[in-house]
């Protein structure tokens, strides 16, 4: 399970979701363990966006970076403008580019990761809920 959290939290294209809903059902693993479990891959995959933006701002000008530069402006401004708390929406499907951009951005560390983290563990503690209600028994 922390493994598939940590790469769905990435920039690779892997889902955690399906893994944990299965291990929920099939595994006979406490709740409260496989939240913390795939909350903490979750939020350090994560933090693997956070370094990589923060890494990423001195490669800005080279011809094969990815971005260019108004995207970089843009993304920049669009972060500035509505601040850390859109860290929260880091579960998100778009969560992943927010978490670069916090790196970019220079976030400060502490704050990103009880933010993240806070997202992170409400996603996997509401995934817990539904699969429970939909599909558990």
């Amino acid at each position: 399970m922390f493994a598939t959290a940590f790469g769905a939290a990435t920039i690779l294209p892997f889902q955690s979701e399906i893994v944990f809903a299965a291990l929920q059902l099939h595994a006979d693993i406490p709740i409260a363990l496989l939240v913390a479990v795939a909350s903490l891959g979750n939020t350090l995959g994560s933090v693997v966006n956070y370094a990589l933006g923060f890494w990423i701002e001195r490669f800005r000008h080279r011809r094969w970076f990815p971005a260019g530069e108004a995207q970089m402006d843009r993304a920049q401004r669009w972060y500035a403008r509505w601040g850390v708390w859109t860290l929260l929406l880091s579960w998100a499907p778009l969560g992943d580019a927010i978490t670069v951009a916090a790196g970019v951005m220079r976030t400060p560390l502490p704050l990103f990761l009880v933010l993240v983290a806070a997202a992170k563990t409400g996603r996997y503690v509401a995934l817990a809920w539904l699969t429970e209600r939909t599909v558990g028994g």
